[in-house]
């Protein structure tokens, strides 16, 4: 598309934005014969100020107008592509919170509706469908972030606070996912501060979970390890607040940090942290999808995996899976499982065993397609069970990295 005139590139997001050319122009305040004339190209788009007001109502990055968007990846990855990264890194840019001190807040959807709307965005991503999340982030974005402006002086602050600091949560796992990890992070960090607003410390807690995630996604692991012992331990549940929510992001951020810990080769952090989400998951009684964290005995054994092999001791990754709980995994959402058949698919190659490596791809793939073909860690892995396969790969490998795209 970045072959397309200005105009031409004006007409598609209006298209895509279900916008007639009136709408448009009356938000524009300009005339539909003025709209009309840009998107054939009789009238030149010669004054940034104007670039940028299109953009703003458009919603959309000003560079996707004049032309550096990339080809967008084939629907059937279920990928999310720069069209739609670009997408989302405009809603995040927007400060509707500030604008609401100089002008009237444009409509936002009753509360209510956006409940439900975060709702189906977290099982969509615990799903692994993160195509379909991308398609509706930026509008979610957009409208969580003008309902927080519309009830800032209202008795429902805290509530819309508190779903807009869970939309930017949804939005940095995602990000995080397919390697966006500079947005993931800005994410993550904007719903650190919405959920002071709200008034929740699991949230908080939880954000600052999504913070470290992003922050080891980007090298950054010392801040990483330090934010989640620092709130785990602000957390930590006593006799008198051992509640099921608080337990499970407690739980969470020890994982986390025992995943930063391992980064850097600290057995023995690893070991204590472990040991620590091993107690709340006891004293938890089961796996549970509290706060959409999907805690439980079994995501402690998940990491057990996962940390071994950020230590390089595939073996005992190896070790552990083949003894975990199979009704329990079984039960945990697509995106974990799928994510874990990843890690011990890095487990096997650490061992040598790279025909195992390749069934366990194919595995996270059945489940979740969109966990294995849309991570860039996935494409490593899948190319490095490549290069070290003698002969011809079997064909289903050879299938999933014709899908992928990776050669040898």
């Amino acid at each position: 598309m970045d072959e397309l005139p200005i105009g031409r590139r004006v007409a598609y997001w209006r298209g895509r934005r279900k916008m007639s050319q009136q709408v448009f122009a009356d938000r524009l305040g300009k005339s539909k014969s003025w709209v009309d004339k840009v998107e054939r190209g009789v009238r030149r788009l010669d004054k940034f100020s104007v670039v940028y007001d299109i953009a703003d109502v458009l919603q959309v990055d000003v560079q996707l107008l004049l032309g550096k968007e990339v080809e967008r990846k084939p629907e059937t990855q279920n990928c999310i592509d720069q069209v739609e990264v670009e997408e989302i890194r405009a809603a995040l840019e927007r400060y509707d919170q500030m604008s609401a001190f100089f002008q009237a807040v444009p409509h936002s959807p009753p509360l209510a509706e956006m409940r439900k709307a975060v709702s189906h965005a977290w099982l969509t991503y615990q799903h692994a469908k993160y195509g379909v999340l991308a398609r509706a982030l930026p509008k979610l974005l957009r409208d969580a972030q003008a309902a927080d402006s519309a009830h800032a002086s209202s008795d429902e602050a805290s509530h819309a606070a508190h779903l807009l600091g869970q939309v930017y949560q949804i939005a940095s796992s995602a990000l995080r996912k397919v390697g966006e990890h500079e947005l993931s992070w800005l994410a993550a960090d904007r719903s650190i501060a919405v959920s002071q607003r709200a008034g929740d410390q699991l949230l908080a807690g939880l954000a600052s979970y999504r913070v470290g995630s992003a922050l080891l996604a980007l090298g950054r692991v010392r801040p990483s390890l330090e934010v989640n012992v620092n709130i785990a331990n602000r957390l930590a549940p006593g006799p008198e607040r051992a509640n099921q929510d608080r337990l499970s992001v407690y739980g969470m951020l020890l994982l986390n940090g025992a995943m930063a810990a391992a980064r850097i080769g600290d057995s023995a952090t690893v070991r204590d942290l472990l040991c620590g989400a091993d107690q709340a998951a006891l004293e938890l009684g089961g796996d549970f999808n509290h706060y959409w964290t999907s805690f439980g005995p079994t995501n402690v054994q998940l990491h057990r995996c996962a940390t071994a092999v950020e230590l390089g001791d595939g073996k005992h990754a190896v070790e552990v899976h083949l003894g975990m709980d199979q009704i329990g995994f079984h039960a945990l959402l697509p995106e974990r499982r799928a994510h874990h058949f990843l890690d011990i698919a890095r487990g096997y190659t650490q061992i040598g065993d790279v025909e195992k490596a390749g069934e366990m791809l194919l595995e996270g793939d059945r489940l979740a397609p969109s966990e294995i073909r849309c991570r860039p860690l996935a494409h490593e892995v899948l190319s490095d069970v490549l290069r070290r396969t003698r002969g011809t790969p079997p064909a289903p490998i050879a299938e999933l990295a014709e899908q992928m795209g990776v050669g040898v």
